[in-house]
């Protein structure tokens, strides 16, 4: 691998995409990003910024299929959906409520703690050494419900996290008050979990690391990959805006687009898009100490650079459809509903794609009919969570180093 007939080339300049890259360059390799954007101008921007290392319990946990109706009715429940794309959405959608079964999910609990776990120190050692490194805030993650009777509702999601070995600390009364007054007057429970993070600015960080990855003799291409070539049962190109470039190795990190080039690799995965939303609230009058979740919305506010961000809801409607007016408005009267005294001098909104596949676990590994093909998507709502340790794992299999670490929840082939 050290003595390179031609890049290796990996699709989609997300956290994914540009960890891989990253480490793939300290590993003495020369590679080429492409995107059709710049870095991190996609979901790796609009996310909630949380490094949420006990996000492990999935949308489609148990009892999903009997409380989305409910949702979908609620004009400001956490579900929505464009009923023009249901007899697209349909075949998936069958599969992902299949998934809601106990079993399932205590799988899926265990795949993603596998990769969530230790997201701060993944992304400190990712951005050690670089301007990026400035954007990442050690912090707690603090979980806000209207009183105890709440919490004890979610108490499926808090079992598992305790199986998995993660503690938290219950906040009650003046105790969550001396942690946040304003957190004290928007709720009277809360829960505190330690050692988390967040970035206080998601786009800007990616960016970060791309500039550093160029830096150092990364290529760093905007152009949309239509094609792989494959010869003799191997990868040896991709073509992009019709131009063939040539490489020894390609990995596809391209999140909600990446279904049609792991089709080409042989790869059957049924992925969505579930479009997710974000307000910033610019010179806000308060600041969490703590990126919060907003349980009785199912969102979360978390402090930035200048601003605030809550990102949440889910919707579903394909890649193509426009974001949706009203889904912005519903997320602003969930906020203002939340967070009565908050001021603020503007607010901006935005929609993006986190790509969704039926069982909720990314796809991480070698393509098992294309030799020198690799992947890394699908994760859900953890993909800057997960994005460098997935970065890191990928890397490490291309050089040829053999994880200590079981691959097999996560193979690409699983679904074909």
């Amino acid at each position: 691998m050290r003595e390179q007939t031609a890049p290796i080339v990996v699709v989609g300049a997300g956290i994914v995409g540009v960890a891989t890259a990253l480490y793939l360059q300290r590993d003495g390799l020369d590679v080429t990003l492409i995107d059709r954007g710049a870095p991190g101008d996609g979901t790796s921007y609009g996310n909630a910024g949380v490094l949420a290392s006990n996000s492990i319990v999935p949308v489609n946990a148990p009892g999903l299929w009997r409380k989305a109706p409910g949702m979908l009715r609620d004009p400001d429940g956490p579900l929505s959906l464009r009923w023009s794309y249901l007899p697209r959405l349909a075949p998936w959608l069958a599969r992902y409520l299949r998934n809601c079964r106990p079993d399932r999910v205590e799988k899926t609990a265990s795949a993603l703690a596998g990769i969530v776990s230790d997201s701060l120190e993944e992304h400190q050692a990712l951005a050690r050494g670089t301007a990026a490194e400035a954007w990442i805030a050690p912090s707690d993650y603090v979980f806000l419900y209207t009183g105890r009777d709440a919490y004890d509702g979610d108490a499926y999601g808090w079992g598992l996290r305790k199986a998995h070995g993660y503690t938290w600390d219950e906040l009650d009364g003046d105790a969550l008050g001396a942690y946040d007054p304003q957190l004290g007057k928007l709720g009277t429970f809360a829960v505190r979990c330690p050692d988390h993070g967040h970035i206080k600015d998601p786009g800007r960080y990616v960016k970060d690391l791309a500039r550093h990855f160029e830096q150092g003799s990364g290529h760093v291409l905007r152009a949309t990959v239509d094609d792989v070539i494959i010869e003799n049962g191997a990868v040896t190109g991709v073509v992009a805006d019709g131009q063939r470039i040539a490489c020894c190795k390609l990995v596809v990190t391209a999140g909600a687009w990446s279904g049609p080039l792991a089709a080409k690799l042989g790869l059957k995965v049924p992925l969505e898009s579930e479009r997710g939303y974000h307000l910033e609230f610019f010179a806000p009058s308060w600041m969490p100490r703590a990126p919060t979740m907003i349980a009785s919305g199912k969102f979360v506010i978390t402090p930035m650079d200048g601003r605030l961000r809550a990102a949440g809801l889910v919707e579903f409607g394909g890649l193509d459809a426009p974001a949706q007016q009203k889904t912005s408005e519903k997320l602003l009267r969930l906020v203002r509903r939340a967070l009565p005294n908050l001021t603020f001098s503007t607010h901006t909104s935005w929609m993006g794609h986190r790509p969704a596949p039926a069982d909720s676990v990314p796809l991480i590994g070698a393509a098992p009919s294309v030799s020198g093909a690799f992947v890394g998507f699908g994760h859900h709502h953890i993909g800057l969570t997960a994005g460098p340790r997935t970065g890191r794992l990928l890397a490490g299999l291309i050089s040829g180093r053999r994880p200590n670490f079981d691959l097999a929840p996560y193979d690409p082939g699983r679904f074909s």
